[in-house]
């Protein structure tokens, strides 16, 4: 097994957290990020204490208020939120270069090269919880393990607030009393054939036969888990500059088929992922959009741009083209969707061309200008136009 040390940092229902850090008032109640108390939206994110109610993300505004009527809806502040990340991938960058990001709020860390600085693994990563704790006010859950996967089911088992190490010399100790549906790409379905085959535990999936899962999950789906149950991954940790692509995307709780509901949860998702672009200093040629249907099937399109871009409106326009124009034609309901980008050149100056057009210009000094503010105002810094297109326009987020 490699010898990399890998820190997975998660936040601990950040957007929730940031609404009470912002205002202590909301301390101790049921928070609720996204919709409305009349039932309308999409919950983006909910406290511990809405959860307790089983209140989550992705989940409709409607059964939220059912579950948890004395659910606090608060509004979501995307731009305070990435003012709090920015902060907080402050301090990864700090440590070390090699950050992954998987979202505003969780990243993977190789900090392997990071001994002589800063100590082993789990130094290095109590040393993280709390400056994030001391100089953003947040709490954090962190995994430290030999690699990507194991870190990620380390940070998870104690949240919130949570700090496990995945022992070098124990990682099958680690891995086999938990249930197999911690493995990723176990889901509902393949989590009903593995009970069918007695399989309940990572351990129960080593001790079966491989003949039997190859007979009901597949040759791929087979080798995939089978080699997680025995804790093996070797993916580096990839920083956003030498990703391959670059994205996000959220499943709901619960199917949606409004249109207007889909193209906001849409926007959300290209402006995060307009704005990892200009972070990273690339450009993209491709932007490809992901749609998950009620029956799990899993569609695709993409579009190659004319000319690389990371312009968030450039991004948004091409994304809401191919939702409305590919996904959308039925008006079926999508369990999930994503949108990613590829295809990548270095963001290098271009001579400005004498025709050049003005729009283009405008839209990409207002993505500048725009990131500068939020970076160093975060709140109502800035906003566009174009996301408030109506008085009912809804926000939403994910958080895990």
């Amino acid at each position: 097994m490699s010898q990399r040390t890998i820190l997975h940092v998660d936040m601990d229902a950040f957007f929730a957290s940031v609404e009470v850090l912002d205002d202590p008032r909301l301390r101790g109640r049921p928070v609720i990020v996204g919709g409305t108390p009349e039932g309308r939206g999409v919950v983006s994110a909910a406290s511990y204490e809405a959860r307790a109610y089983g209140v989550r993300s992705a989940m409709s505004a409607a059964r939220a208020v059912r579950l948890c009527p004395d659910g606090v809806f608060v509004r979501p502040r995307g731009s305070r939120y990435a003012e709090i990340s920015g902060f907080i991938f402050d301090i990864f960058q700090s440590v070390t270069p090699l950050v992954e990001p998987l979202s505003v709020d969780e990243a993977f860390l190789d900090v392997s090269g990071c001994g002589r600085l800063f100590g082993d693994g789990v130094t290095i990563g109590l040393m993280i919880k709390q400056r994030i704790l001391d100089e953003v006010g947040l709490v954090a859950s962190v995994g430290v393990a030999p690699n990507k996967f194991l870190a990620k089911v380390a940070s998870d088992l104690e949240k919130p607030d949570g700090f496990v190490l995945v022992p070098r010399d124990d990682v099958q100790g680690f891995l086999d009393p938990l249930s197999v549906g911690r493995l990723w790409g176990v889901g509902p379905r393949s989590r009903e054939i593995l009970a069918s085959l007695g399989v309940e535990t990572v351990r129960d999936l080593r001790n079966c036969p491989e003949t039997r899962l190859l007979s009901r999950l597949g040759q791929i789906h087979t080798a995939h888990i089978t080699a997680l149950a025995r804790g093996e991954d070797d993916r580096p940790v990839v920083p956003d500059r030498e990703a391959k692509s670059i994205g996000h995307e959220i499943t709901f709780s619960e199917d949606i088929s409004d249109h207007r509901d889909l193209v906001d949860m849409l926007d959300l998702l290209v402006d995060k992922t307009a704005r990892r672009l200009r972070r990273a200093g690339v450009r993209a040629q491709t932007v490809q959009l992901k749609a998950r249907y009620p029956d799990f099937s899993t569609c695709t399109r993409a579009v190659s741009l004319a000319d690389p871009t990371d312009s968030s409106v450039v991004i948004r326009d091409a994304a809401r083209h191919l939702l409305s124009d590919h996904l959308d034609r039925r008006g079926r309901p999508l369990r999930l969707i994503g949108i990613s980008t590829r295809n990548f050149s270095s963001d290098q100056p271009v001579q400005a061309e004498l025709f050049a057009d003005t729009g283009a210009v405008r839209d990409r000094a207002l993505d500048g200008l725009m990131d500068t503010a939020v970076d160093r105002w975060g709140r109502k810094a800035l906003t566009r136009g174009v996301r408030h297109r109506n008085p009912g326009s809804r926000e939403g987020h994910q958080d895990d």
